[in-house]
């Protein structure tokens, strides 16, 4: 089973307002090579993500006050890895996260970039060596991800994990091209504000099996963490590169995890999840065009009641009937900026609404981002409650 470590990292936020989220939506062109997956055009790719952090350094507007930017999985080049952590580390302000996912390494790669930052990552250190002592294994491609905490005080924290579940296309019946299963998941539990975090890549979101579970764990530990500390899971952060966001297995985990009717989950009751997806300018070899990616979604317990709203750059729903209020984005080549909801429900009588999108940008012939235009759909519209 996968261990869930928790992590206390010193984030100072405000108490009893609202966090920002920039979902980065964009597309990855990636082919099979020898260790898993690798970035077709590491250097093409390289320069949308350094657009993406210049904008963000940058702190135009309200992105002045961003706390978390999510990249898809599997996105940045690990040839830049040192950079993009140089980056965010001059860049960047205090108390912000980034999240991405990293071009697949070898298990001994990933070992000695564990490694590196030992400090942040000892326990991990632990699990994986486990695997290592155990046998031939240290070839093995991993699927894994980077979660960079720029702390109150301005200390950059970095924290690695490895995804614990592939999809078919990451195994093989040669062992030593088989994906690694990741052995952890951090808890980032952040210091004064008391504000909890978990960030899963893609399909550890949905492993389920007779025998164990990885969402049957989180809501576990997140309950213990409510009855010992009376604090919870505020939030889930995915990165994916998914052709299939819609698939019938989310809406299951989802109706699962907001509405277990055999017992009571308070800590997890109110948590907020932040699917972050690809665009559908993704590539990945082998796999038809039309497929589609994109689809990055934002869920809430339905206790939120989110008004129907339907454009052509975002809608609502309750995704099929699960007892949930979903705020589901379009399929292009996007950077969202939204709020995060307020752990409370809001009373029905308030004209305060849990989740805004502040600005949803495009890319530009230059290079860089421009906003999209009400006229090109409501990027400043808010979005309220039912009565």
């Amino acid at each position: 089973m996968v261990q869930i470590i928790d992590k206390k990292v010193n984030l100072e936020y405000a108490l009893g307002h609202h966090l920002h989220c920039m979902i980065a939506q964009v597309p990855n062109r990636i082919q099979r090579a020898e260790k898993g997956f690798a970035v077709v055009d590491p250097d093409r790719q390289w320069e949308m993500v350094r657009s993406i952090l210049a904008l963000v350094a940058a702190g135009e507007g309200n992105l002045k006050k961003l706390h978390f930017l999510m990249l898809p999985e599997t996105h940045v080049p690990v040839a830049r890895f040192d950079e993009m952590l140089g980056i965010i580390d001059g860049t960047f302000r205090p108390n912000s996260v980034t999240m991405f996912g990293v071009e697949h390494v070898s298990l001994k790669a990933y070992r000695e970039m564990l490694e590196r930052f030992r400090e942040d990552n000892a326990e991990a250190i632990e699990l994986v060596d486990r695997d290592i002592d155990s046998g031939d294994v240290l070839e093995m491609p991993v699927n894994w991800c980077c979660v960079a905490v720029k702390e109150a005080t301005g200390k950059l924290r970095v924290f690695l994990e490895a995804k614990s579940h592939p999809f078919h296309g990451e195994e093989f019946l040669d062992k030593f091209h088989d994906l690694y299963r990741g052995r952890h998941f951090y808890l980032f539990r952040s210091r004064l504000s008391c504000f909890n975090f978990m960030v899963l890549i893609c399909l550890d979101y949905l492993y389920r099996d007779l025998y164990s579970s990885n969402i049957r764990q989180i809501i576990d530990h997140a309950n213990q963490l409510y009855f010992s500390t009376r604090q919870t899971l505020d939030t889930i952060f995915v990165v994916q590169c998914n052709p299939k966001p819609e698939h019938q297995v989310y809406r299951d985990v989802l109706s699962g995890f907001y509405g277990e009717y055999l017992e009571d989950t308070p800590g997890v009751r109110e948590t907020v999840t932040v699917f972050g997806n690809t665009s559908d300018e993704t590539r990945i070899e082998d796999a038809p065009e039309d497929r589609g990616f994109g689809c990055s979604s934002v869920v809430i317990n339905r206790r939120h009641r989110l008004a129907r709203v339907q454009f052509s750059e975002f809608s609502t729903d309750d995704f099929g009937g699960a007892p949930v209020c979903r705020l589901r984005f379009g399929t292009g080549t996007r950077l969202y900026y939204i709020n995060l909801p307020l752990h409370h429900e809001l009373d029905p009588r308030t004209t305060r609404v849990p989740l805004k999108v502040h600005t949803i940008m495009r890319l530009s012939p230059d290079g860089g981002w421009v906003r999209v235009s009400g006229d090109e759909m409501a990027a400043e519209f808010e979005i309220g409650q039912e009565g």
